[in-house]
């Protein structure tokens, strides 16, 4: 079954498309409520609650809170198209965006060339993390831009607790000339039943641009797919500005998603097959701040 739209009534304009599970008798979504004062609300009751589909009331069954953990992965391209000279703007690049991050978020530092190898396994101890990304360290090959989105998808896969899973990776047009169909499927059906937010930075200013297309059509897929951002540069300052915004970004949603509710509703008397537009309101003093299948709240 596919879900089509979901907005929330209560200033909050469309937020999803997104395809979810979803059974014939009823809706499952995701929600951030606000109290009266602007805070996550720590209690929400069916009661206080209306979501409609195509402008039908949904009867609200269960509320239940949600606060699952962001887990990230951070993929970086240490090869030719980095180049030695940019080695350490890379690393300034990841310290701001750890900066960025609340301090008990897990990551996972992986360089990619000549293949992707662990720096650091995932930890939330930033010692850890600071010292796989020192023994960082640049290499003649080429990175392995969709061999090692690949492994950290399976590794999401593999992880059958509940999180919420963020991968960033920081690319070159340098490499992966030859990327099979079948790897590039698995890693998109991975992608789709464990939701989960991709973030690329593709590097252009260096090394040869073996397989620059590649990197660019799966970058630019993968990120629209998942609601990431794909930026594309030239500068390797501008990468280093840009891990740190990315920090920040990761940083909001996981606030957002810390205090989430998972609500299940029956569908409207007689509907049936594709769940249409979903939208729904909060009784006052609550309000609804986001809205989302799958618990991505950006």
């Amino acid at each position: 079954m596919r879900v089509k739209l979901l907005a929330a009534a209560v200033g909050v304009g469309l937020l999803s498309a997104a395809v979810a599970a979803q059974t014939s008798k009823q809706i499952q979504i995701f929600a951030s409520i606000l109290d009266g004062s602007g805070a996550p609300a720590t209690k929400v009751e069916p009661g206080d609650l209306r979501l409609m589909e195509n402008g039908m009331e949904a009867k609200v069954t269960k509320v239940e809170p949600v606060n699952w953990p962001v887990k990230m992965q951070i993929l970086l391209d240490n090869g030719i198209g980095i180049g030695s000279a940019n080695i350490q703007q890379l690393k300034s690049g990841v310290q701001g965006l750890i900066a960025a991050l609340p301090e008990n978020l897990e990551v996972t530092l992986v360089s990619t060339a000549p293949q992707p190898r662990f720096l650091t396994k995932p930890s939330t101890d930033r010692a850890a993390v600071q010292k796989g990304l020192d023994v960082l360290a640049p290499d003649g090959g080429a990175g392995r831009f969709v061999e090692s989105l690949n492994e950290a998808t399976q590794r999401i896969e593999r992880d059958k607790t509940d999180y919420f899973p963020v991968i960033i990776s920081v690319a070159t047009t340098s490499g992966d000339r030859d990327v099979r169909d079948s790897d590039v499927e698995r890693m998109m059906q991975r992608l789709e039943k464990r939701p989960t937010t991709v973030h690329v930075i593709l590097y252009n200013g260096g090394g040869s641009t073996t397989g620059g297309a590649n990197q660019t059509n799966i970058g630019m897929s993968v990120t629209k797919f998942t609601g990431g951002k794909f930026e594309n540069v030239n500068s390797a300052t501008r990468i280093v500005s840009l891990l740190t915004e990315f920090g920040k970004t990761v940083a909001t949603s996981v606030e957002r998603q810390s205090h989430l509710f998972r609500i299940t509703a029956d569908r409207p008397a007689g509907a049936s097959g594709d769940v249409g537009q979903v939208s729904m309101g909060a009784k006052s003093p609550l309000q609804t701040a986001g809205l989302s299948f799958d618990g991505r709240i950006r």
